[in-house]
């Protein structure tokens, strides 16, 4: 997955990301886990290659769509595979199969998804992007990197002249950070198979044009001509795995000796070979060069790749570099950027910083500070100048700020304060953001970088005279703002007309207390849910109001979010609180808080009194972040379709600093009010595989245990048999210990019936199981297992 906080990038998938790429390095350390050699007898393992699904920049659709890939920065290593071609299992596109299963995630409103065009041509690729390789890959540009195997080459197969698999190559630089007219040292290394030579073997770079190399160590003189530089800082001894955090490169199919990638500047081969020797089977040969960029280099990523030769085959590998000058200027990142960015320091893979373009919110006719961090990277101190360029409708208090006498190394702050001078600009989703230009200027010249200002829109809570009745109706006088659109398209299908979905909101505040009053339009009411089922609201009709207090939440664990479903199959609205500081049922978790609603033909309205004191700290009045969100769902099978609202971008629910920005003029917290959210109530009684029957199956399938630890021997459990009756199955189960069993009937229509049970002891216990309906075809009892010291464990087995 993604591993930077992109918009719209769960957390959770970052995190995932970031553990792969970790992994990729730490499997490769004997000494990360010596547990595992000395206890287990495992081996060390190096993954190949390490890739993340997605890429950035643009392409044509059709069976062009790999070679036709240009990606935003030109040094990526991007690999895509068509999915236009047909599965022959399935007689549907990949395309299309790939529909299939993302309409299966129906709970997140993805069973919606139209289908993918018919017409082959009109389908794109799914991309991949290269983090690291230990081997080699097709060289960009060439028809080996628009194979549909690209992503497997050098790893699992092996493209026609390349080195035999098994075969090791990587390159690395002294420096991430290059400067103009500035040596650094770049090493490459490869390896042969374990049991198979490569004979005869020799490196050669490939560099951007005007780049100069040599061979490190020889009096600073560049090879010339075709000839080579025999033994040259060569290493022809054994050597491991590489091991974890060693970053490692690639190889594919032989290079030709000029060639450019697509989006890229022409590279062309630097003069002159080093020389490996005789590469025999396991063993390793290391060139060293000394590279040079023009004076003139152009500022930004560039490609270092490197051509290994052998008597087997041929190889590529590359290593992204940044050439940049003494100073560097960026926009102040938000803080989930700034701790990506460190990760990635931390971690060694400075090629995925700056994924994130730096962007702060500001809200429509206000005011905020814009901080400009200025970092010498150079080992002298440095001063100049950093000029701010706004686009228009923005202004300043300056539009240019001096560094003086900064420190190698060191890092400082300049402050501008940035005005939206234009409220009538466009906000959110419908043309908010705003690009500008930082100009930073040094000793040894200038750079620029392109970071934009978000509008977000803004309005002011009147005070009401008395407190509205909280009916689901607005009465004259109970609401004397400003009504908000919270018509935007967030997610999904658009709406149709306003009269498939669009929406209206008023707020005020009395005393200590918001009430926010929503009008929607809705041809379709979506399903009823039960009373007992007022969760996961996006499964239908509903409107949500979230409130960070502050204003200055990281994420929404620090703010307040409910929603209301207008009816339920009972009749009457429900709330809840979800994904914020203190999850679960309304009446809860949000005590006091009321909600009504009054539902007619085409239309509901909602209103809702939400006491302030239920708020995760104490309101700003001259900050409050407000979004209002209207969810349709025009089905009955618990499926959303549109999302729309106030303040609208990708990812608005994870994103608190994009939500709209509201005043309450005097309004003053009570005294005392903490301001400093208390730490989050996140309920785990959702988080239990044993609960989930699909989750259980799984185990069985993949023999892995459903949550942590596996049960140990003396602990376990597992169903024997299982019989049915009229209106229930008796499972008999076996059991190692006491312990709780998580009983599901399953058949092709999913679940008929469910048992949870303590068994007290050891031996066979028989437990019947009632059941909701009759039985489907191919019914089995899955059972998930609680042993005492929290192990756990999963079986099946078919109802007679």
């Amino acid at each position: 997955m993604d591993p930077a906080p992109t918009p719209g990038n769960h957390g959770n998938h970052q995190e995932a990301a970031r553990l792969a790429v970790e992994a990729f390095y730490a499997a490769a350390d004997p000494k990360r886990f010596p547990e595992q050699i000395s206890r287990e007898g495992l081996r060390p393992f190096a993954p190949a290659r390490l890739l993340t699904g997605g890429a950035r920049g643009t392409s044509q659709p059709g069976p062009g769509c790999a070679s036709t890939f240009r990606p935003t920065n030109p040094a990526q290593n991007v690999f895509g595979v068509w999915s236009g071609r047909p599965s022959p299992s399935r007689g549907k596109t990949w395309a299309a199969v790939e529909r299939d299963a993302q309409r299966v995630y129906a709970s997140q409103g993805w069973a919606g998804f139209p289908d993918v065009p018919t017409d082959p041509a009109q389908l794109t690729c799914d991309f991949f992007t290269q983090v690291d390789a230990r081997v080699p890959f097709p060289e960009p540009g060439t028809p080996a990197a628009a194979a549909p195997t690209a992503i497997l080459d050098g790893a699992l197969t092996r493209p026609n002249g390349s080195a035999p698999l098994g075969t090791r190559l990587s390159l690395r630089t002294s420096t991430f950070d290059v400067r103009p007219g500035t040596p650094f040292t770049v090493e490459v290394t490869a390896q042969a198979p374990p049991r198979e030579p490569l004979g005869r073997s020799s490196i050669a770079l490939r560099l951007p044009e005007g780049w100069k190399a040599g061979p490190a160590n020889a009096n600073d003189t560049q090879a010339t001509g075709p000839a080579s530089t025999p033994g040259a800082q060569a290493d022809t001894t054994n050597t491991p795995d590489a091991p974890a955090g060693t970053p490692a490169s690639a190889a594919g199919s032989p290079a030709p000796a000029d060639s450019s990638s697509p989006g890229s500047s022409r590279s062309v081969t630097a003069p002159g070979t080093i020389d490996l020797g005789k590469l025999s089977a396991g063993r390793s040969g290391t060139a060293t060069f000394t590279v040079t960029p023009p004076s003139q280099a152009p500022l930004g990523r560039a490609r270092i790749g490197a051509v290994l030769t052998t008597e087997r085959g041929g190889g590529y590998t590359d290593r992204q570099v940044e050439v940049g000058r003494s100073v560097r200027a960026a926009q102040q990142p938000l803080p989930q950027v700034a701790q990506y960015e460190k990760w990635t320091g931390e971690v060694g893979v400075p090629q995925l910083r700056g994924l994130v373009t730096p962007v702060l919110t500001l809200p429509s006719g206000g005011t905020r500070q814009v901080g400009v961090v200025v970092t010498n990277v150079s080992d002298t101190p440095r001063s100049g100048t950093v000029r701010m360029d706004l686009p228009p409708g923005f202004t300043a208090d300056r539009t240019e700020a001096p560094y003086t006498n900064l420190a190698a190394g060191a890092s400082t702050t300049l402050p501008f304060t940035v005005t939206n001078a234009d409220p009538t600009l466009k906000t959110s989703n419908e043309g908010g953001d705003y690009t500008y230009t930082l100009t930073t200027t040094a000793e040894d010249g200038t750079t620029t970088s392109r970071p934009a200002l978000e509008l977000v829109p803004a309005t002011s809570v009147p005070r009401a005279s008395a407190a509205p009745t909280v009916d689901g109706a607005e009465s004259a006088g109970e609401y004397g703002g400003t009504a908000l659109d919270i018509s935007r398209l967030w997610e999904g299908t658009a709406c149709s007309s306003a009269a498939d979905c669009s929406g209206s909101a008023k707020l005020t505040w009395h005393d200590d207390t918001l009430y926010v009053l929503v009008h929607v339009r809705d041809d379709v009411l979506g399903t009823r849910l039960a009373a007992s089922d007022c969760k996961r609201h996006w499964r239908t009709d509903s409107v949500e109001v979230t409130l960070d207090p502050r204003g200055t939440s990281e994420n929404t664990s620090t703010t307040f979010k409910t929603a209301v479903l207008p009816v339920t199959a009972e009749g009457p609205p429900c709330h809840l609180r979800d994904a914020d500081n203190r999850q679960g049922p309304g009446e809860e978790t949000a005590p006091g808080m009321r909600v009504a609603s009054k539902v007619s033909t085409g239309e509901y309205t909602g209103e809702l009194s939400i006491p302030m004191e239920v708020l995760p700290g104490a309101v700003d009045p001259a900050h409050l972040g407000l979004n209002i969100l209207v969810y349709d769902s025009d089905t009955q099978d618990r499926t959303g379709q549109t999302r729309i609202g106030w303040s609208t971008w990708g990812g608005v629910q994870g994103d608190p600093y994009r939500w709209g920005v509201a005043t309450l003029p005097g309004y003053q917290p009570p005294p005392g009010r903490p301001t400093t959210p208390p730490a989050p109530i996140i309920p785990n009684t959702a988080l239990s595989s044993l609960d989930s029957p699909q989750s259980l199956e799984q185990s069985v399938r993949v023999h892995v245990p459903p949550s942590g630890p596996a049960a140990p021997p003396t602990q376990t459990a597992h169903a024997v048999s299982a019989s049915a009756t009229r209106d229930a199955v008796r499972v008999t189960l076996r059991t190692t210990s006491r312990g709780e069993a998580h009983l599901f009937v399953r058949d092709t229509r999913g679940t008929a019936g469910s048992r949870v049970i303590t068994i007290p002891t050891r031996g066979t216990t028989t437990v019947t199981i009632p059941l909701s309906r009759t039985l489907a075809t191919r019914p089995t009892v899955v059972t998930g297992w609680q042993a005492p010291n929290g192990g756990t464990a999963a079986s099946q087995v078919a109802v007679r």
